[in-house]
């Protein structure tokens, strides 16, 4: 990957997100790339994420958003352009945070986008039992139950999903994160992805949404959601040849050229106005 500077250093920032019961590993390509574009990039680590799946239970939703906006606006005290970007549940928590910080918030960046999992590996009851986990949960039902991560780990690249599976399954949660989904982390996502869902009419930031058209994990119906509900503009890229985990699989630098591309422009247009504004 060769990405010019395409902004100057330290006017923008990119918050990067990872996905639920992920790693900040996830994001570490896409940070590399815009910090060779000229951004800042940090990569924010959830809360009870990175440790064990007690660890992970003793959090919620509403935790790991306090996650993101804490680590957003340090980052935003740094630099004049804030744009927040996360993969999966990550994405979800970048609209969340435009949805409450509009003025904070410059662009967004929706990787493998997922407010439900209905991609073709997810199995029955996961696709068409999900609305049932809040009721599971008060219920208590299925709190001792997971859904383990399972082939093709969201990855199409054999020697990269062999090797994040091996860390997986080895217990190293810092590096690949957790081999399951506790139900009751899945009952918090859906509550988060439900919350969201019901604001995306507010969602005026402009977004770039990348998602693979062979997405293992969510469909293309999460992106078409996004397309039709947000007020703001969204330049969508469907990439060919990977999986759910798009910012570590085969077109990751695709991902990384467009939204430098994408945040840039977005940047030059609000300078540009600036400088109109002034003279």
């Amino acid at each position: 990957m060769s990405v010019l500077p395409q902004v100057s250093p330290g006017s923008a920032g990119v918050l990067l997100i990872h996905g639920l019961t992920g790693t900040p590993n996830e994001m570490r390509f896409v940070a590399r790339g815009f910090k060779a574009a000229g951004f800042e990039a940090e990569c924010v680590r959830l809360a009870g994420h990175c440790g064990s799946e007690a660890d992970l239970l003793a959090t919620g939703w509403k935790d790991w958003f306090a996650s993101v906006e804490e680590a957003a606006d340090a980052l935003r005290q740094k630099v004049d352009h804030l744009f927040v970007a996360g993969l999966s549940m990550g994405a979800v928590l970048a609209i969340k945070y435009a949805i409450e910080h509009p003025d904070k918030v410059d662009g967004l960046g929706l990787y493998g986008t997922t407010f439900f999992y209905d991609g073709w590996s997810i199995p029955f009851e996961g696709r068409r039992l999900s609305f049932l986990f809040p009721l599971f949960m008060a219920l208590g039902i299925g709190r001792n139950k997971r859904f383990m991560e399972a082939w093709p780990y969201g990855i199409k690249n054999e020697r990269l999903r062999q090797a994040i599976s091996s860390k997986m399954h080895a217990g190293d949660s810092e590096a690949a994160g957790l081999p399951g989904n506790p139900w009751p982390s899945l009952e918090q996502f859906y509550r988060l992805a439900a919350d969201v869902q019901k604001k995306l009419h507010r969602v005026h930031t402009p977004a770039i949404a990348v998602h693979a058209r062979e997405d293992d994990v969510a469909s293309l119906a999460n992106v078409h959601v996004i397309e039709r509900r947000f007020a703001g503009p969204v330049e969508t890229v469907i990439l060919a040849n990977s999986y759910h985990m798009v910012t570590v699989d085969q077109e990751k630098a695709t991902l990384v050229d467009r939204s430098v591309d994408f945040f840039s422009r977005i940047v030059a247009r609000a300078d540009n106005a600036a400088k109109r504004k002034s003279a």
